[in-house]
């Protein structure tokens, strides 16, 4: 059974930092492209960034570009989201995702063959 587990989340002031981690398990961690999307209240789920299955490829929503950085363990299969300089409109629920075609960085949610339940992340101004 693949399981997504995502952990980090909290509550910070604008201009702190975070770091989210997602834990696979059950599936060969190093085969799959990773996405994260955020998703707030009333929204619908938005892309956030996304890296290769070697971590030689990664992409990143404009509105996070310079502030995110996507990475990834795979002899730990983890995948991390270090987030600075956090904004109020960062404030969302953060999932991670697994994507069999190890080799695109897809921004698609469709695209995701698993999903992580989500963790919290609200941004206080």
């Amino acid at each position: 059974q693949v399981q997504l587990l995502e952990s980090g989340g909290g509550l910070v002031q604008a201009g702190g930092s975070l770091r989210l981690s997602c834990a696979a398990s059950g599936l060969t961690f190093s085969n799959y492209a990773m996405g994260w999307f955020r998703q707030a209240p009333g929204a619908e789920r938005e892309f956030v960034s996304a890296i290769t299955r070697t971590g030689s490829v990664k992409g990143y929503a404009d509105s996070v570009k310079g502030r995110f950085t996507i990475s990834r363990d795979n002899a730990k299969n983890t995948a991390f989201l270090q987030m600075d300089s956090l904004k109020p409109e960062d404030t969302a629920v953060y999932y991670c995702a697994a994507h069999s075609l190890g080799t695109y960085a897809s921004r698609r949610p469709l695209d995701y063959n698993y999903w992580g339940q989500g963790t919290q992340v609200t941004v206080s101004s």
